[in-house]
C-alpha cells in the first residue's frame, strides 16, 4: 500500500510561489528550525510490506476510520450540505453515533449538560492524572468531513485497536476521549461552549446567549431534555488536578505540510482570537425621495467601514504607533499574522428599494501576538466611532468573543512530535526528515482547555490547504498517519 507523501499532480494540487506567501497571513508558519523542506518521506513499499500492514491494523485505522468520517459527513441540518451546530437536530444525531463508536472501542459513555460527548477507560492506576484527547463535533455552515471529525474518530480508532489486542485495560492512567458539543460558534456566536465549560471558564451568563431565532443557550438545551443550572455547569468543570494534559489531532487547514511534503506536524502555539458585532443604526427612507447629501446610510458606514478594516489588517504599521499599547516587537509579528475577517453582513429591512435603517456586520481578528491584537481592536473601535459620528449613524461594538494566544506545551509537544515520528516509521519503514513545527492561525478547543491543563495538537495535511469547504480533502493514507501517530503516543501510557 503505497503512502502519497508528495505533493503531485495526481493527488494533491500544486502550491504557487504567490500562494505560498501567503502562509504568513493564515500563521502557518514554520519554525525557523523546521523550515527545511521534509521532501525525504518515503511510502510503504519492499517485501515486507503485507507483513508490515497486518500489524498496522489499516482496516480499523484507515478503512474503518475513513468509512465513519464519511458516514459523519452524511448526518446534515442542511439539504445537500453539511452543517451541524450547536444541539441541532443533526448535532444531535452525530453525539449518538460517535457514543456508539466509543462503545465498539470498549469505552464507558456519557453526555454532559452542555451537550459533550465523553468516552473513557479507567486506567490501572486509580489515583494517576487522566489524559484527556478530543476535537469537536459541529460544523460551520457548508462544511467538509475532517474538520473536528477527523480529531475524534483517529482516537476512537486507535482505542479500539487497544481494546481488540487485550491492552485497554493495561493503560496506567485514565484516558478519556470528548466529542465537545461546540467549537465553531456558528450559533451563538461564542466559541468554545463544551470546551469552556469543561475547562471551567464557561460564565453562568453565557447559558443566556441567544442566536438569531432568540433561543438561548439554555433554551436548546433544555428541548433536548438537558437541564443545566449555575450548579451544573459547576460540576461539570474538571479537578485540575485530575487531568495530566489534553491532546487533540486536527487538520492543519493551510497549506504548510501539504509544500514539505510531509503528512502530520506538531503545533508550537495557537494565535489569539476575538470577535465582534458591530451594529450602525441610521435613517431608514425610501430609496428614490431623500437627496444622497441628506442621507444618515448605514450601509455605505458599514462599506466605508469594512474597507478601514482591510487596509488597517494589511497595513497596521501605518496606523498603529510605538506607545504604550503597541511595542516594536508586536507590530513585527502583526505584520506576518494579523488576519481580519468580515464573515457576515445583515441590513434591515433590507429591500432594494429602501434606504437600510440598520446594518450589522462581524469582525474576526486574529493573531499570534495579544498585546497586538488589543492593539488593533482599540484602533479600530476608534476609527469606526469616527466614521460613525462623520456620517451622523450610530455605532455599537460589541465583544462576542476574546482568546488568547496559547503556547503549546514543550514536553507534551516533544513526547507527542515522537509518537507521530515512530507511527510514520511504522508505516513507511524509514523517515529521513524530522516533524514539522507549524503555528496555528485557526482556533481550537485546546485554547480552551489550556486554562485546566497542559496542551499539544497533531496537525494532518489537507488538499491545499482547503477547510471551512466541502472540498476539503484528507487522503486515506493521511487519515491512517494520524491514527498510527495518536495509537503510539497512547502506547506510552502503557
Amino acid at each position: 500500500m503505497a503512502v502519497a507523501t508528495r505533493v503531485s499532480q495526481r493527488t494533491h494540487s500544486a502550491i504557487s510561489p504567490t500562494s505560498f506567501l501567503a502562509l504568513a497571513c493564515h500563521f502557518l508558519l514554520l519554525v525557523s528550525s523546521a523550515i527545511t523542506p521534509c521532501f525525504g518521506f518515503s511510502g510503504v513499499g519492499g517485501e515486507d510490506e503485507g507483513n508490515r500492514e497486518g500489524d498496522l491494523y489499516p482496516e480499523i485505522l484507515r478503512d474503518e476510520a475513513v468509512s465513519r468520517l464519511h458516514q459523519l459527513g452524511k448526518v446534515s441540518d442542511g439539504d445537500g450540505y453539511l452543517e451541524r451546530i450547536f444541539m441541532s437536530p443533526a448535532a444531535v444525531r452525530a453525539g449518538n453515533l460517535i457514543r456508539e463508536w466509543m462503545e465498539d472501542a470498549g469505552l464507558r459513555t456519557w453526555v454532559d449538560c452542555l451537550g459533550n460527548v465523553h468516552g473513557r477507560v479507567e486506567g490501572r492506576n486509580a489515583t494517576a492524572q487522566a489524559l484527556i484527547l478530543g476535537s469537536h463535533l459541529d460544523t460551520v455552515v457548508d462544511a467538509g468531513i475532517f474538520d473536528g471529525s477527523l480529531g475524534i474518530i483517529s482516537v476512537v480508532s486507535a482505542l479500539k485497536v487497544l481494546s481488540i489486542n487485550g491492552k485497554l485495560g493495561e493503560l496506567k492512567r485514565h484516558v478519556e476521549v470528548i466529542a465537545f458539543s461546540d467549537e465553531e460558534g456558528v450559533r451563538f456566536q461564542s466559541t468554545f461552549i463544551g470546551s469552556a465549560a469543561i475547562a471551567g471558564i464557561l460564565p453562568v451568563s453565557a447559558l443566556q446567549i441567544t442566536d438569531k431565532s432568540g433561543v438561548t443557550i439554555q433554551d436548546a438545551l433544555k428541548r433536548n431534555s438537558i437541564e443545566v443550572t449555575e450548579e451544573h455547569l459547576q460540576q461539570l468543570r474538571y479537578d485540575p488536578k485530575s487531568v495530566w494534559g489534553y491532546v487533540e489531532i486536527h487538520i492543519e487547514q493551510g497549506p504548510v505540510l501539504e509544500w514539505v511534503g510531509f503528512p502530520l506536524g506538531v503545533v508550537k502555539g495557537i494565535a489569539g482570537q476575538t470577535r465582534l458585532k458591530v451594529t450602525m443604526r441610521g435613517s431608514q427612507g425610501h430609496a428614490g425621495t431623500v437627496p444622497m447629501s441628506m442621507r444618515h446610510d448605514p450601509m455605505a458606514a458599514a462599506a466605508e467601514a469594512i474597507v478601514l478594516l482591510e487596509s488597517l489588517c494589511k497595513h497596521p504599521q501605518d496606523f498603529l504607533s510605538f506607545d504604550g499599547q503597541c511595542k516594536s516587537y508586536s507590530l513585527e509579528s502583526l505584520s506576518t499574522s494579523l488576519v481580519c475577517t468580515v464573515g457576515e453582513i445583515s441590513t434591515w429591512p433590507s429591500a432594494s428599494n429602501v434606504i437600510p435603517g440598520q446594518v450589522t456586520f462581524t469582525v474576526d481578528l486574529r493573531a499570534i501576538d495579544d498585546m497586538g491584537r488589543e492593539a488593533v481592536v482599540y484602533e479600530l473601535s476608534s476609527r469606526l466611532y469616527q466614521i460613525c459620528d462623520r456620517r451622523s449613524v450610530s455605532c455599537t461594538i460589541d465583544r462576542k468573543h476574546d482568546a488568547n494566544a496559547v503556547i503549546c506545551d514543550s514536553e507534551l509537544t516533544s513526547k507527542l512530535k515522537s509518537a507521530a515520528y515512530l507511527g510514520l516509521k511504522r508505516m513507511t519503514g524509514s523517515v529521513q526528515d524530522e516533524v514539522s513545527v507549524l503555528m496555528s492561525g485557526a482556533g481550537h478547543d485546546a485554547m480552551a482547555l489550556s486554562h485546566l491543563t497542559k496542551v499539544a495538537m497533531l496537525f494532518v495535511r489537507c488538499r491545499g490547504g482547503i477547510s471551512h469547504s466541502p472540498e476539503e480533502h484528507v487522503l486515506d493514507d493521511d487519515v491512517w498517519a494520524s491514527g498510527l501517530a495518536i495509537l503510539a503516543f497512547i502506547e506510552t501510557q502503557l
